[in-house]
């Protein structure tokens, strides 16, 4: 998929992903509709989301805005996303918190646009949607 020129603000998940970067939300087979989208194409971990779950059951749209926050389960995210992505889930949420969604999905939008056709780099694979580029920092 190319990056699109809108920013689906629905995107930014309870837990800070930006779902608009996820390898399952790029592929063409199957997409998903995001943590906030229908459950088709979602992979398994993603329909039994517990962070989500805990998000609704709190009636928080944003884990950052819970007063627990980081929890366990986000703390484990975290080192996670940390470890095999070299990204951060609660940065992107205190950025997000501090600056808005729309900056956030901005520079996000910057950061994962393919430079030769303009395809969306995914967190996961370092792989843009569109040529199969690999990110350098794959």
């Amino acid at each position: 998929m190319k990056m699109p020129r809108e920013i689906d603000d629905t995107l930014f998940a309870p837990c800070g992903m930006n779902c608009l970067v996820c390898y399952k939300y790029c592929n063409h087979k199957r997409p998903c509709g995001g943590c906030s989208g229908k459950a088709g194409g979602k992979p398994e971990h993603c329909r039994k989301c517990r962070i989500k779950e805990c998000a609704g059951d709190k009636g928080v749209k944003y884990c950052y805005v819970c007063l627990e926050y980081p929890c366990r389960r986000i703390r484990s995210l975290e080192r996670s996303y940390n470890i095999r992505y070299h990204a951060s889930l609660t940065a992107n949420s205190q950025m997000v918190k501090a600056q808005g969604i729309r900056e956030f999905m901005k520079r996000q939008t910057e950061q994962y646009t393919c430079p030769r056709c303009g395809g969306v780099i995914s967190i996961h694979d370092a792989e843009c949607s569109e040529c199969r580029l690999k990110s350098p920092e794959s």
